[in-house]
């Protein structure tokens, strides 16, 4: 007769307590999950719109011709020789998607609280869902960007010229840096809403003030006369991202190899602050939320 405790166990669930206690291998163990998630959240989203996933290019589209009539033509901001409207497409494109990642997943654990009452699966199936729905609407508007930088690079004018450069081969590694700052932030705000509500209210707000902190509408030459604010939007990580965007797929403005490397640092801080906050927070937050 075998002894108990020769048994061989093929699953052993133990209590995870420690700060540091994190299984990531649980995120593709449950890859299909975190597909159907993405898959939800494009059927939530636009469920009983009568446009449908059109406003994934309505929005920016509108945001766009807004900020080119404000920022382009009444303001006169300096585009760096490319066409306004290209110039402020494509910080905006590159930056919906940052700002999408964190708005969706800010609210992360208040928002499924019922859900994650009910059963277990890894609680960042969720916000890794809500950043992979933010680049497949980014790719869909960089397709809507891509036609218009046909139509200017076919029909050149006094607006400015349009070019790629060698920047572009680095575009895949800039769309996983930029998904993966946003859901850092996101999972971050996410974890502190659970005793601090006003930061759910508040997110949508800091976001947009940090939008006029990065050179969206905007190029940091035009802050060459005030070195105080061109140094504060330098210490901004989404800087570096939206200036290789911009000299990648339009060719204008300079890219600062210091700068990139402190944005991809920054990344890389704050995703392992908020993987690990968040391995803590999911522990306890029925208890608070």
């Amino acid at each position: 007769m075998q002894h108990p405790n020769e048994h061989q166990w093929t699953t052993v669930i133990r209590p995870r307590t420690g700060w540091f206690d994190i299984d990531l291998k649980e995120l593709w163990r449950y890859r299909d999950l975190v597909l159907l998630f993405t898959k939800r959240n494009f059927a939530i989203l636009y469920k009983q719109t009568i446009l449908g996933p059109l406003w994934i290019l309505l929005n920016p589209l509108i945001t766009t011709v807004l900020f080119n009539v404000i920022f382009g033509g009444i303001a006169g901001l300096p585009t760096e020789g490319a066409p306004s409207f290209l110039f402020i497409m494509a910080g905006n494109t590159i930056w919906s998607m940052f700002a999408a990642c964190i708005n969706n997943t800010a609210n992360t654990f208040v928002v499924n609280a019922s859900t994650f009452g009910k059963v277990y699966f890894p609680r960042l199936t969720i916000p890794l869902s809500q950043a992979l729905t933010a680049v497949i609407n980014f790719l869909v508007q960089f397709a809507m960007f891509a036609c218009f930088w046909t139509f200017f690079a076919l029909n050149p004018s006094g607006a400015g010229q349009v070019q790629l450069t060698g920047w572009v081969l680095y575009l895949p590694i800039l769309v996983v840096q930029v998904m993966v700052l946003g859901l850092a932030v996101g999972i971050i705000v996410s974890s502190l809403t659970t005793k601090y509500r006003d930061l759910a209210i508040a997110v949508t707000f800091a976001v947009q003030l940090w939008m006029y902190a990065t050179p969206v509408v905007y190029s940091t030459t035009s802050l060459a006369n005030q070195p105080v604010l061109q140094k504060l939007v330098y210490l901004n990580p989404m800087t570096a991202p939206v200036q290789v965007f911009r000299k990648a797929v339009l060719g204008c403005g300079q890219v600062d190899p210091a700068g990139l490397v402190y944005s991809l640092v920054c990344t890389l801080v704050l995703l392992a602050i908020g993987v690990i906050l968040f391995s803590r927070i999911e522990k306890t937050f029925m208890d608070t939320v």
